[in-house]
């Protein structure tokens, strides 16, 4: 008896435990979350005409596309996964979020402060956006939706919370969650 409740305790302060960490880490990010789209807000950002849907496969070749980075168009079957990535994707795969309604977060030689801004944004709006680095990006930072892009040449997280907000939830089809 007297171990099972000693077990019990180290359950219970384990479990109090995680939920305040959890609690730490949500807060950590909370001056960068967004709030939930309202349908009809407008879009912001440049505005590109829209190339279509068209699934290819990996690697086919395909017409030029009409923005840097591109916004519509040909693009692989499978999406990439939400969140962070300290290498460069193909745009035809990161295409396929946009599709989805999601936010692709550029960028090129930033400061590291800079990129751990944008990460937290990113983790705390998770779920339909993705950063990573970009080489041929124009910009030091771009933000890209369906049809929509804003370029930066510095860190504006007004602008960006912003462009979030407005065009998150707006591509053809909708979010896929992970």
């Amino acid at each position: 008896m007297k171990k099972f409740i000693i077990i019990l305790i180290i359950a219970f302060v384990s479990i109090g435990l995680i939920i305040w960490l959890t609690s730490i880490q949500d807060a950590k990010y909370v001056n960068y979350r967004v709030g939930k789209n309202v349908q009809n807000l407008e879009s912001i950002g440049q505005e590109f005409e829209n190339q279509g849907q068209v699934h290819i496969k990996n690697g086919e070749s395909h017409p030029s596309y009409n923005s840097n980075p591109p916004t519509s168009g040909w693009h692989y079957v499978l999406p990439a996964n939400w969140g962070v990535y300290g290498r460069p994707l193909a745009d035809e795969q990161a295409i396929h979020n946009l599709e989805h309604g999601g936010i692709w977060i550029t960028y090129k030689d930033i400061d590291s402060d800079t990129k751990e801004n944008l990460e937290k944004i990113t983790k705390a709006n998770g779920g339909n956006i993705i950063l990573s680095p970009r080489d041929a990006n124009d910009s030091k930072i771009v933000l890209a939706s369906w049809t929509r892009l804003e370029k930066l040449d510095s860190y504006d997280e007004a602008k960006i919370l912003e462009f979030i907000l407005r065009n998150r939830g707006k591509g053809p089809e909708g979010i896929i969650m992970p």
